[in-house]
């Protein structure tokens, strides 16, 4: 049986054929394969490559049983913004009263947008977390969008409901695509999100417009490579590669193009990993492990991981494509600028200083010219391939050529490129341990024969085409992905039920039942429930089955008649739209060094979108790790903005003290939050009814509980809605994992924490006059709020300027704006090292510690998330050659480590040395913010991964929590239980300065 594969890169096209009844030979199968270069159209590129594999190994086109394609033709197309291949879509959202504060295409770019945003819809139905619905679905409803659709001339539409993943009956997404496909007729193309992506509404919906968007691309560039393959005289299905390694077949790919968006790095590794006999089921006994695959080009180097199952390693919970966040699978691949055509470039010495040669390789590469540019081709450029050669460790070109490179230089640059590949294979890896690393394409020649922490090198046979071998022998998979509730039910007897789910859908794929085995399982908690909801998804895979094949081909797109294919002309070198809405977005830029916020003659606070978004940022360090993202509360804020409405923020220095100032925020699970986005009337509604049982008619504004994370944007949201204003202020300093957490009920003060009100928008309000203590009011709240679906909008029960000030934190929004903005002052001037110093000018505090993680443990007890995360200080090698680094407030050695538990929130943080000793460094209340050493951002405790780099800092928390027994008792180490752990002040509390002081004066 042959099989042949295909990889489409930007310079070449890979073809291999391969005899699968060969692959115990040394050559693993491979009779054959060329590089042709890749074309405009793709598809003649294609026809080249598979055409001169088999007249290589002349052999016939009818012994081929299957052509497998990867291709980045489709999301090139939304990287490019390519008007020629996007069409304009609708979105119908069956979402009830919810997600309107955040529409569609609210995060799109400007000019993406412009392309592809057709129409929006709102309909009844969605699910809450439980699998009840929302509402019921309204077939008029969606018959009245039809109409709508119809009157615009749009044919690609999406359709994307709350909790549809969940949707296993086809109630809901599957039920209201036959009757829109009823209402438009054959030529509607119909997208669900539950088809696309996974939770979360936002991205998955994301995920499924740009799928929508080039549909009409992908069919009829998959029609091409059909053309193609009857014009070689091949009747054998064509498949095409998706992003986690497996195979679809051409009919499901036209349906769902965004699956092989990146298929080639991919390919790359599991191709790497056949030709390396790592897939060799025979090897009984042998415990599989994690491997390292290192693909090496002209310019770059393409580093991702393979699992003992076979599979890539996926990407954290979300990634960007074209600059829009979307959650569908795909491979977690990271890249340096090194490979083959790498420029070398040398600084001499300098007596003056000191200072002795240094030799850098890259970013800058000669790419596909090498054989032109390098040196050893006869060119000027030294790169990354002359050193090679000059060492002696290659043959290439001619030797004589680099024989005027010293040895100094070819010894400091072969350092250069090792500690590149070390560093890059250090952040991939999971634990400390020896891993084994692949290293495959033209430009692996570069690679050292050892590297630190590698346990074992391979460059297996064929590594130039690893590719296009990946998708010859790419497996077929079977998902399922659900939330379960474990509350009364054995949670082995749940796995196996999803187990045989699973195995049946690849079976179904046309998976060969002879092969096909579970090769992940993951179980995550919810947080923040009460009923053990568990997100659990297990993964089956197996060989493609070679009786199945027949059925899988949809005739309907091959036999499409080629005289209806409408060219779609050359791409315009310069679109001038584009090209005038980009000069605009320049002219427009605004320039942060000079900026300055807008303050009225009343001396109130008008805010942009960049005030929204340094708060946003800000928000994040003062989250500690907790708090929830900010990003989709920013994004509803900024949303509100660009509806006209405003947001206006006071000074508690220049507002009456009488001013009443309503307390509100969300309670809830965060995975409920990216699923069921609010509405814009959970926290009125709560508000409405809790001001009309304590005989309040109106109020001044709005107040944050917590400042820190999500919360602290939501006051700005609701205010906007209701006209109203916000307090610079909060009744946190921080963010805390209990309702009971906030100054107000620290100090139990009258309508501290009761009476409060809470609504989920759906007729349902609750409203607690009374509890016989605080902590009783997290316990009521908390199992209602999971009643409504693990989401509500809570109101407390207002409080005048006087009282937010003496129990809150004055110019906390003040405070979050000056962080975000000294933050985003680092980045522009490449300053990511002074972001620590930045910070610790704005608060006092301590930058404790700059290290990478190298073990993370987590639990979910009673709904919240324990556990710690340990960090490793950088070895000198590792350290990056940036100068301006933070310092260390901590004097540590080289084998301490710093380990924070956490709950939610980052409660403590110890040095662990080597000889077990412990010495803690901070505690709460003080503040604990982990920072992202690459870009500064806050990372909240989900994000926390093996190998990041990381920067730990301390900040002083408000006396009111860190001064008084009041404040200790309830926000110190005592209130999560923590009675051994003592509390000394990392430094004294520095008083925000208020942004409508210093700016409008």
């Amino acid at each position: 049986m042959l099989r042949i594969g295909v990889d489409v890169g930007g310079t070449n096209t890979d073809g291999v054929l391969i005899d699968v009844t060969r692959l115990r030979e040394p050559t693993r199968g491979v009779l054959s394969h060329y590089k042709a270069p890749t074309t405009p159209d793709v598809s003649t590129g294609i026809e080249n490559a598979v055409r001169n594999v088999l007249e290589i190994a002349a052999l016939p086109p009818t012994e081929v049983s299957s052509v497998s394609i990867g291709t980045t033709a489709f999301i090139n197309a939304v990287l490019e913004a390519d008007a020629r291949r996007l069409a304009k879509v609708a979105v119908v959202r069956l979402c009830g009263p919810y997600t309107r504060q955040c529409p569609p295409f609210v995060d799109f770019p400007k000019r993406l947008r412009a392309l592809t945003e057709g129409h929006v819809g709102y309909v009844d139905g969605g699910f809450e977390i439980d699998g009840h619905e929302i509402l019921p679905l309204n077939e008029k409803q969606i018959v009245e969008q039809c109409a709508i659709i119809k009157s615009k001339g749009l044919n690609n539409i999406v359709l994307s409901g709350i909790y549809s993943p969940l949707d296993n009956e086809g109630k809901h997404e599957a039920a209201a695509r036959t009757i829109i496909e009823r209402e438009l007729g054959p030529s509607a193309n119909v997208v669900c999100s539950r088809d696309v992506g996974q939770v979360g509404l936002l991205e998955r919906e994301n995920a499924a417009i740009l799928n929508a968007s080039i549909l009409t691309f992908a069919q009829r560039t998959i029609r091409g490579f059909q053309r193609a393959m009857r014009t070689l005289a091949l009747t054998c299905p064509l498949f095409l590669t998706q992003n986690d390694g497996t195979l679809t077949t051409a009919a499901a790919a036209a349906r769902l193009p965004i699956r092989t968006f990146a298929s080639g790095p991919t390919n790359s590794m599991r191709g790497a990993a056949f030709l390396a006999g790592l897939d060799d089921d025979t090897k009984a006994g042998e415990q599989r492990k994690s491997t390292i695959v290192v693909d090496v080009g002209g310019t770059t180097s393409d580093v991702g991981v393979l699992l003992p199952s076979g599979f890539p390693r996926q990407a954290a919970s979300f990634i960007e494509v074209g600059g829009v966040r979307t959650n569908f699978a795909m491979a977690d691949v990271q890249s340096i600028a090194l490979g083959g055509g790498s420029l070398v470039r040398v600084v001499e010495a300098d007596p003056a200083t000191g200072k002795g040669m240094r030799v850098t390789v890259g970013p800058e590469s000669v790419g596909h010219n090498i054989t032109r540019d390098a040196k050893v081709f006869g060119g000027k450029a030294l790169t990354a391939s002359d050193l090679i050669v000059a060492s002696g460790r290659a043959e290439l070109g001619d030797k004589a050529k680099v024989a005027d490179v010293s040895a100094e230089v070819v010894t400091l640059g072969m350092q250069r490129i090792q500690k590149l590949l070390e560093a890059i294979v250090d952040k991939m890896k999971t634990s400390p341990e020896d891993i084994t690393v692949l290293l495959v394409g033209g430009g692996s020649i570069v690679s050292p024969d050892a590297l630190a922490g590698v346990g074992e090198i391979i460059r297996p046979p064929f590594f130039g085409v690893a590719n296009a071998v990946g998708a010859a022998m790419a497996k077929v998979a079977g998902e399922v992905d659900t939330i379960e509730f474990l509350a009364g039910r054995n949670i082995h007897d749940v796995v196996e039920d999803i187990k045989t789910r699973a195995i049946e859908r690849a079976i179904s794929s046309g998976a060969d039942p002879t092969t096909t085995k579970i090769v992940e399982v993951i179980n995550l908690p919810v947080q923040y429930v009460t009923n053990e909801a568990t997100r659990i998804i297990v993964k089956a895979a197996g060989d493609l089955a070679l009786q199945s094949i027949a059925s899988l081909e949809d005739g309907a797109l091959a036999a499409a008649e080629d005289a209806s294919e409408s060219t779609e002309g050359e791409k315009a070198l310069e679109n001038a739209s584009a090209a005038a809405e980009d000069a605009a977005a320049l002219e427009s830029a605004v320039d942060i060094d000079a900026y300055k916020p807008t303050i009225s003659t009343d001396r109130s606070w008008k805010l942009s979108e960049l005030d929204l978004e340094w708060i946003a940022e800000g928000c994040g360090v003062l989250g500690t790790g907790g708090g929830g993202s900010p990003y989709p509360p920013f994004l509803m804020a900024r949303q509100a903005l660009r509806d006209g409405k405003e947001i206006i923020v006071v000074d508690p220095d220049y507002v009456s003290q009488k001013d009443m100032f309503f307390r509100c925020s969300f309670m809830g699970s965060p995975s409920v939050s990216s699923e069921r986005l609010q509405g814009g009337d959970e926290i009125p509604s709560s508000a409405r009814a809790l001001m009309k049982y304590i005989g309040v008619s109106d109020f001044e504004g709005t107040i944050s509980e917590e400042i820190g994370g999500g919360n602290g944007i939501q006051p700005m949201i609701v205010a906007a809605e209701m006209g109203k204003k916000v307090l610079d202020c909060d009744l946190m300093g921080r963010a805390y994992p209990n309702m009971w957490q906030t100054l107000p009920g620290a100090y139990d003060i009258p309508s501290g924490l009761w009476p409060c009100a809470i609504s989920d928008n759906v007729g349902n309000t609750l409203i607690l006059p009374k509890a016989r203590n605080n902590k009783a009011v997290e316990d009521i709240l908390r199992l209602v709020t999971t009643e409504m679906g693990s989401k509500s909008g809570v109101s407390m029960a207002p409080l005048d300027t006087a009282t937010c000030v003496k129990y809150g934190v004055p110019h906390s929004v003040s405070q979050a704006w000056r962080i975000g903005r000294a933050i985003a002052l680092c980045r522009k001037h490449n300053e990511l090292k002074r972001i620590p110093q930045a910070i610790l000018e704005l608060q006092n505090g301590a930058c404790l510690f700059v290290g990478k993680i190298v073990d993370v443990q987590r639990e979910v007890r009673k709904g919240f998330t324990w556990g710690e995360v340990t960090i490793a200080p950088l070895q000198e090698e590792e350290e990056e050659e940036a100068s301006g680094g933070a310092s260390y407030t901590i004097p540590v050695r080289a084998d301490d480590k710093l380990v924070i538990p956490f709950q939610n929130e980052n409660l403590y943080a110890y040095v662990l040395s080597a000889n077990g000793e412990k010495k803690i460094h901070t505690t709460v209340p003080d503040l604990i913010a982990v920072l992202d050493s690459q870009n500064g951002a806050a990372l909240g405790t989900p994000d926390y991964r093996y190998g990041l780099r990381v920067t730990v800092m301390a900040l002083a928390g408000h006396p009111s929590w860190t001064t008084t027994p009041e404040g200790m008792a309830c926000g110190g180490p005592a209130a999560f239980g923590l009675d051994d752990v003592p509390f000394v002040p990392v430094a004294a509390y520095k008083e925000p300065a208020s942004v409508i002081k210093q700016y409008g004066a």
